[in-house]
């Protein structure tokens, strides 16, 4: 169980680049870093590219007034020149930023956390995987859905066989906020996202579905795509050639056949993300509406509600238990227990603890660069008139 005692030896000194006052994510960042005050402490910050603004909110957020920065060149710059200088920084700006900043951190001497989806490309992201490598540094992705522990009882459960061979994966993350163009026209955050020289090849696909994607191999670590095929549009047509809607259908090594549903004008639905395993023996689903509860269907018995919390689960889930069964987590939980990992990962690292490093389960470089992958072949597939793709050389399949 997690109570709040330090899991490391010291909190971790850290900034943000991004995550000002209008960020939508910024606070989920800050909530998930601060929730366990033992493993960072906000120290510094080039919050907007606004200076005065994000001097302003830095300082609201109790940062000394030098510490915030202008652009995040400056404060690698003077940061590096103090003995308590920063340890490890979160990017939380438009993914067409995410390559030179984790670049340039690495070359600082940085640990990094950076947004989803970690670059535009997989041979980008694979230079930064190796820059990290060289560097000697950790590299995590914020899949902040990721945390919710019941998806370590999913990932349990499969391990032990207690759904048998899996043969369908159904993942779905939809909403219907981007319905229409209103927010595109209106919200800061959404503008960029629409934009391919700030989002990217893809606005879904990168901005929702990767979460997902990246749950579906928390939850099934060996399923591994052999082909898949993408169909992709834009309802709203000033989106073109970014895609507002996908269906991708995937097949995996072992046989199974997978699908996600990805979609931002899904009209009405306020929260559709849902992970649903099907085996030979028995079926396990998950929805984030619902984070404290995951569906057990066994073929020819009654459905069963597994509760977060309670002393039946795996060992494995209730080691980052929070709060109990009686009382309800939900994703500022989750966020915690991915940045306390990324802690956790951060000291292991600088303590040369392989054991540790490879016991734990968290979104680190590998996640992110196959998160890229996918979105990069989700994309290719598409523009090639929506074609079974390899997914290791992400071309068309010809036989």
């Amino acid at each position: 169980m997690i109570n709040g005692e330090k899991r490391i030896g010291r909190p971790l000194r850290w900034a943000m680049i991004g995550g000002g006052r209008h960020s939508q994510v910024g606070y989920k960042h800050r909530t998930g870093a601060l929730r366990d005050n033992t493993a960072f402490q906000l120290v510094a910050g080039a919050f907007d590219i606004d200076p005065e603004r994000g001097k302003d909110f830095g300082v609201n957020l109790g940062v000394a007034e030098e510490r915030c920065y202008p652009n995040y060149q400056s404060m690698f710059r003077n940061e590096a020149e103090r003995e308590d200088g920063i340890e490890v920084v979160t990017i939380a700006t438009p993914n067409g930023t995410h390559y030179e900043i984790t670049m340039a951190a690495l070359a600082a001497g940085l640990h990094v956390i950076c947004e989803k989806p970690l670059t535009f490309t997989t041979a980008e992201a694979e230079e930064i995987q190796a820059f990290a490598e060289k560097q000697g540094k950790i590299v995590g992705v914020t899949y902040g859905y990721s945390g919710n522990i019941l998806l370590l009882q999913m990932r349990a459960m499969i391990a032990q066989g207690k759904i048998g061979d899996i043969r369908m994966v159904e993942l779905q993350y939809t909403h219907g906020f981007a319905a229409t163009d209103e927010n595109d026209r209106k919200s800061e955050g959404q503008k960029w996202r629409v934009d391919p020289k700030i989002a990217g090849p893809s606005f879904v696909l990168g901005d929702l579905a990767t979460h997902t994607y990246y749950m579906s191999q928390l939850i099934m670590p060996q399923m591994k795509i052999s082909k898949l095929l993408c169909d992709r549009q834009s309802f709203v047509g000033s989106r073109a050639p970014l895609e507002d809607n996908a269906y991708v259908m995937m097949h995996y090594e072992n046989g199974a056949v997978g699908r996600m549903w990805t979609s931002a004008v899904n009209a009405g639905c306020m929260d559709g993300q849902r992970i649903r395993i099907v085996g030979s023996k028995a079926s396990l689903e998950w929805w984030d509406s619902k984070p404290n509860e995951l569906l057990y269907e066994v073929q020819g018995q009654p459905s069963q509600t597994l509760v977060r919390g309670m002393d039946y689960l795996d060992e494995t889930v209730n080691a980052y238990e929070r709060l109990a069964a009686l009382h309800q987590e939900g994703l500022s939980d989750a966020w915690a227990n991915l940045y306390l990992n990324i802690a956790i990962a951060i000291d292991a690292k600088e303590r040369g603890d392989e054991e540790t490093l490879n016991k734990l389960i968290y979104a680190d470089i590998n996640a992110g660069v196959e998160g890229v992958r996918w979105v990069e072949t989700c994309v290719r597939s598409a523009e090639n008139g929506s074609v079974w793709v390899n997914f290791d050389a992400g071309v068309p399949v010809t036989s």
